[in-house]
């Protein structure tokens, strides 16, 4: 057994037609704990073509009329990962979407509070929000929708959010709204390269396994998933693992300019190269062509040093 994947997993057990009854109360995390197998590649999920690593995905269709799933991401209303994972959720849920007007990369949690918050319906159950990720959700739960969706799902990004990333990702702020407003939330993001994505699809395809995983067996400790998936077909991935956030060196140096009027500003550099990458890491995994799925919590408190700093604070 694999001491960072657990124990390897056979598919679900399925009890009949009525296994998923027509009457859906809802996704929560609270059961036993997830463990995704490593060992398993192409011929176990890649090339199954009945469904997902064994799951039969009309199982989840037939949850289309009971499920309802918000979507949001950072790159805007717009861009092809979010029109890609509406597309492909549509056969299995009823898809809402909140998301940016615009591109709001790097937002991180960052709510508008000094100026109201606009939403346009530009299509059916698409709302196009003058704000930033956070407020996307935000709005959508605190008001925008007459109902409570079963989960919140932010992406597809079109570049990785992994190790440092996403303590400014607006992708994952996005989720992490969701999970702090109650409901299970999965953050999704394509490794691509220049920020331009090819295979779509096999993140849609990892989220759709993903929450199939989450209805047959609900997570424990509330936790949101942080899933970085490598810009592959979906037959050359080697599985899912799950990880820990690695670690980037400092970002490169701000980039000076002036404008024509002589005035000076700057752009952020580029985000530093891996420095904690090594094996149980996001980086290490998607290099490794897995698909990484890492517990991320909304408490910041650092448990382990309570002690000591109450033996600090009271000397």
């Amino acid at each position: 057994m694999d001491p960072l994947l657990g124990p390897q997993f056979h598919g679900p057990k399925f009890h009949g037609p009525n296994f998923y009854r027509p009457k859906f109360h809802g996704i929560n995390f609270y059961g036993p704990c997830f463990y995704r197998p490593g060992g398993f590649g192409p011929s176990c999920f890649g090339r199954q073509r009945q469904g997902l690593c064994g799951y039969d995905t009309r199982r989840l269709h037939e949850l289309k009329d009971a499920v309802r799933i918000l979507l949001s991401n950072d790159d805007g209303i717009d861009a092809p990962g979010l029109n890609a994972l509406a597309t492909g959720l549509a056969k299995h849920a009823e898809i809402w979407v909140a998301a940016p007007d615009r591109d709001r990369s790097g937002a991180s949690n960052s709510l508008t509070l000094d100026a109201p918050i606009r939403a346009i319906e530009v299509s059916a159950r698409h709302f196009k929000v003058f704000g930033t990720p956070t407020d996307c959700v935000h709005l959508a739960l605190g008001g925008l929708l007459d109902f409570k969706p079963d989960m919140v799902i932010s992406g597809i990004n079109n570049s990785a959010n992994m190790g440092d990333d996403t303590l400014y990702s607006g992708t994952v702020a996005a989720a992490m709204e969701g999970r702090m407003l109650g409901l299970p939330a999965i953050a999704v993001s394509l490794v691509t390269r220049n920020h331009v994505g090819t295979h779509y699809d096999t993140a849609v395809r990892a989220v759709e396994w993903l929450l199939l995983r989450m209805l047959e067996q609900p997570l424990q400790g509330s936790p949101l998933l942080n899933v970085n998936v490598p810009d592959i077909p979906w037959d050359d991935v080697q599985g899912f693992q799950t990880t820990r956030l690695g670690h980037r060196h400092h970002s490169e140096p701000l980039v000076p300019a002036h404008d024509p009027r002589g005035r000076r500003f700057f752009w952020i550099g580029p985000a530093g190269p891996e420095a904690d990458a090594g094996p149980g890491t996001d980086f290490d995994a998607v290099r490794r062509m897995k698909i990484s799925v890492t517990p991320l919590t909304v408490d910041l408190t650092q448990h382990s040093a309570l002690i000591d700093l109450k033996q600090w604070v009271q000397a």
